[in-house]
Parts: structure tokens; C-alpha cells; sequence
């Protein structure tokens, strides 16, 4: 309250209904109080009558006319009434000062404005608790201003110097060496092959040559799941649940196999095709296995007689077999350049059933299939050595939404969920695996360190690592799409609330 009282005092001084006590008194005051001393001191009993009169008589002029007019100290003798408010003070300070001498007036004039300048910012400051010539909001130069302490907003900052943590710009480190290389002695480079798989429990499946081994990427532990029994024989795919409880092994002598990999147990080997069985992909408790014979079997592993259906469309060997997220679709591609789109069918469908759609723009082998995860519409399909492309269609059209030369052969696809991302495996002549923004296909980052063709691509459970395995008998782990801990524990969440999709046992 004191700038109140302050300004209390400074009005009653600038009143204009009453004297001004503390101010020196007025030049025609001063002569008419001299005037009046000299006739007082000019009388004397000696004096005739008329002297007096004529001496106390009004004087005809108004004191001070036969002077000049104009003041000669500042100040004046009159207070103008319609000065601006901001010029009281240097107003009161100058009729205090009226007595100095001239030449002091400017020295004067200076103090004043000084004086109303630091006493509009004691003001300022107290009553708004920032000096308001501080906080323009119009600033062109420099950082901005804070914002005042009683008009900070955490859900709205017009303006503000220090940055809140929702307008932080967070940037993203994208490593250019893998987090870890795997030895994979052995391994068959084969482009028509799928040879790795991670599971929702965090093991990763690889197989090299006729063996299949388990790495535990929590544990770092490596067992050896089977091993076939001929020397000339070897594994063509590899494929796990949903859970992560059992893995289907696709071989060249034509048969799937079906292990328990908790129990190092196989369940059953599961003979229909004619030719290697090079492409897996589970439909819950349907297993389709796609084959060199061009060939699609539907498997039901709950039932004795497990093979239910039969797609024919490609008449080459099939090298790419994916099922929506949903279930709904499955996509499948071939060493004859085409793509199809095929419907789930039920165990007493028609066995003619056709595909929704067939699409011939690639010129090369289609083994990278990839459906996005928050666009279960969307697929995405990557073309070989002659074609290099990777397309994007739109399922419930039937349309291709964009297309993109990536200038390389394109081995495997996958989505990365936690940034929106999609990765691309390369062989000839880049031998690589890049990272794409989707859906624009902009380049983000290439990651280099494979010496021959990338085969394939798999995603961690967690989505934050991506391991690729290549011709130069390595597989490397990326960890380039790590997220904010708070996303991590919503999505673990997520995912161990998820039940077991298999209720019946396999036989």
C-alpha cells in the first residue's frame, strides 16, 4: 500500500482549491508586501496629511506592469491545470526548485525526468510485479521475454524465454553401428528364404544351414532347438506364434514342422506340399506355409487332418506370405512378380476361392511384404533386382498410393510403430538396411555395416530394435527407435494383458 500513500501525498500538494504551503510565495505577493512596507515606513509625524493620502491611495497600475513581463527564473507564478499526469512530478519538483539560478534549469530538467522515470518503474514494479517497459509483447530483437510470474499458464505460455517441457523439440539419435552383432556361421544366402524370426518373448529364431538356434535376448543365453537328420537337407522358413510358445519350421524335403520351444519338444511334421516350404506366416490357429510350387496351404493345427485349404494364383515359387494384424487378409508374393490379397476363409469354404486383388506392377521377385500396424488397410510390398520399388496399396481400393525407387534390391519390409517408420533390407547393390518416414517416404537414416545382401528383417517385441541378417553370415541389431519410458511401460502393459489366442492344445 505504500505506492498509494505516495501518490495520496503527491495530489494533496498539487490541489488547486487551497494554498500551496510548502511552495515560495508569488511575485506580485513579494511586491505588494514590499509596497506596503514603504508606505508604512514613509510616514512620520513631520508629514502633511496629503502625503499620506496620496500614498495609501490604490495605485493606478497593476504592480510590476511598468517591468517587463516575461519571468526570469522558471517556474512561473501560474500552475496549469491541464498538464499531463505523467509531468506532476517533475511539475512539484520544479515549483520547489523556483528559486535556483537559471543556469541550473537544464541540470534541473534532467533530474526530473530521472526522478518520474524511477518512480514509474517502482510503480510498475509494484503494482504489476514487472516493470511493464520490460514486457512488450511485440519483441523483434533478442530471445523472448519471460513471462510475469502471475500470468504464467502451464496449459497456455503465450510467450515465454525458458522452454516447457510439451514445447521441448526432442531429438532422435540414430546410431550408425548396430548395437550388437550375432555370429551366423553357416547361414544359406538364399534370397527366396526367411531364415529369422523374433518372438513376443523376446527370443530370436535363426536358421543356419540344416540347424535352427535360439538366442534370449534378456537372458544372452543360445540353445540349439533341432537339427535335421540328412546333411542335404536344410531349413527354408522360420515362423513363431503369436505367444511365443511354438515355432513352425518350414524344410526343403517339403514338410512343416511344428516345436515346442519351452519344452525342446517337436509336435508334429506336417507333410502336403510338393517342393520347399519357403514362407510362413500364423492366422491364430492357422498356419499358412507358401511353397516353391507356387502353392499356398492353409493349416489348422488343432485338427488331426490339419490341411484345409488350398490358393492357387502364383505360378512360381511363393518367397513372401504375410496375415493382416486383424486376420482379415493375407498377402502373398512370388517369384513371378505379382502380388495377391486373399480373404480368410473358413474350414468349409469353397476351395475356388479367389483373390481381391492381384497386382502386376513389379518387375522383379516380391519377397518383402509388410502390413502397417495403425493402417491395417495398408501393405506394403517390395520388388526385386529388376524392380527396386517399394509400393504402397491401399487394400480396401485396390489402389497403389505411392511408389518409390529405392535404387537397390529390396529384400524384406518391416513397420516400425514407435515412430511411424518403415524399414526397408537391401542386397545389390546397397547391401544395407534404411529407414523411411511414412507415409512420405523420405529418407531418415541408412544404417551400413553388412558386407553382402541383407536377407531379412525382424522387429523386437518392445518395436525399439530391428535385427538383420545377411550373406556375410552375421546378424546385427540395430536399436534405432527406442521411445520415452512412460510410452514403454504403457505398451508392456499392453501386451501382457493380452491372452493366449490358442486355447487347444496342438496334436
Amino acid at each position: 500500500m505504500a505506492q498509494f500513500g505516495f501518490e495520496n501525498d503527491i495530489h494533496s500538494i498539487l490541489k488547486l482549491d487551497m494554498p500551496i504551503t510548502n511552495g515560495p510565495m508569488a511575485r506580485w505577493q513579494r511586491k505588494a508586501s514590499s509596497s506596503n512596507t514603504s508606505a508604512l515606513n514613509g510616514l512620520s509625524p513631520g508629514k502633511s496629511a496629503n502625503v499620506s493620502l496620496s500614498s495609501s491611495k490604490t495605485p493606478s497600475k497593476t504592480p510590476g506592469k511598468n517591468k517587463k513581463q516575461t519571468p526570469s527564473k522558471m517556474g512561473g507564478d501560474r500552475f496549469i491545470p491541464t498538464r499531463n499526469t505523467k509531468q506532476m512530478d517533475v511539475a512539484s519538483f520544479l515549483l520547489t526548485k523556483e528559486n535556483e539560478p537559471v543556469d541550473a534549469n537544464e541540470h534541473l530538467l534532467i533530474e526530473a525526468c530521472w526522478f518520474l522515470q524511477e518512480n514509474q518503474k517502482a510503480w510498475s514494479v509494484s503494482l504489476n510485479g514487472y516493470n511493464i517497459e520490460d514486457a512488450k509483447i511485440l519483441h523483434l530483437g533478442g530471445k523472448p521475454l519471460n513471462a510475469p510470474e502471475g500470468y504464467q499458464n502451464n496449459l497456455k505460455v503465450l510467450y515465454s524465454q525458458v522452454t516447457t517441457p510439451a514445447s521441448i523439440k526432442k531429438t532422435r539419435y540414430i546410431s550408425s553401428t548396430p548395437d550388437r552383432i550375432l555370429d551366423a556361421p553357416e547361414l544359406r544366402n538364399d534370397f527366396y528364404l526367411n531364415l529369422l524370426d523374433w518372438s513376443s518373448r523376446n527370443v530370436l529364431a535363426v536358421a543356419l544351414h540344416n540347424s535352427v538356434y535360439l538366442w534370449d535376448a534378456t537372458q544372452g543365453d543360445i540353445t540349439l532347438l533341432m537339427k535335421m537328420e540328412r546333411d542335404e537337407d536344410y531349413i527354408c522358413s522360420l515362423s513363431w506364434t503369436k505367444e511365443g510358445s511354438y515355432l513352425a519350421v518350414g524344410t526343403s524335403d517339403c514338410k512343416v514342422q511344428l516345436w515346442d520351444v519351452e519344452n525342446q519338444k517337436r509336435l508334429r511334421s506336417m507333410a502336403s506340399h510338393t517342393a520347399r516350404v519357403g514362407s510362413l506366416s500364423w492366422n491364430e490357429h492357422i498356419l499358412s506355409s507358401g511353397s516353391r510350387s507356387g502353392q499356398i496351404h492353409h493349416h489348422d493345427v488343432r485338427l488331426p487332418n490339419h490341411h484345409i485349404f488350398t490358393l492357387t494364383g502364383h505360378s512360381q515359387e511363393v518367397c513372401g506370405l504375410k496375415w493382416s494384424p486383424d486376420g482379415r487378409y493375407l498377402a502373398s508374393g512370388g517369384n513371378d512378380n505379382m502380388v495377391f490379397v486373399w480373404p480368410y476363409v473358413s474350414e468349409g469354404g469353397s476351395r475356388n476361392s479367389q483373390s481381391l486383388h492381384s497386382w502386376t506392377e513389379h518387375q522383379g521377385a516380391v519377397k518383402a511384404l509388410a502390413w502397417c500396424p495403425w493402417q491395417q488397410n495398408i501393405l506394403a510390398s517390395g520388388g526385386g533386382t529388376s524392380d527396386r520399388h517399394i509400393r504402397i496399396w491401399n487394400v480396401n481400393s485396390g489402389s497403389c498410393i505411392s511408389s518409390l525407387d529405392t535404387q537397390s534390391q529390396i529384400s524384406s519390409l518391416v513397420f516400425a510403430p514407435n515412430y511411424k517408420e518403415l524399414v526397408s533390407a537391401h542386397g545389390f547393390a546397397h547391401n544395407n538396411v534404411t529407414i523411411w518416414k511414412y507415409p512420405s517416404l523420405t529418407r531418415v537414416a541408412e544404417l551400413n555395416g553388412h558386407e553382402d545382401r541383407v536377407l531379412s528383417l525382424t522387429l523386437s517385441p518392445d518395436c525399439s530394435t530391428i535385427a538383420s541378417v545377411a550373406g556375410d553370415e552375421t546378424i546385427r541389431l540395430w536399436k534405432s527407435f527406442e521411445v520415452d519410458p512412460v510410452k514403454k511401460k504403457a505398451k508392456e502393459r499392453l501386451v501382457k494383458s493380452t491372452s493366449s489366442v490358442i486355447h487347444q492344445s496342438i496334436r
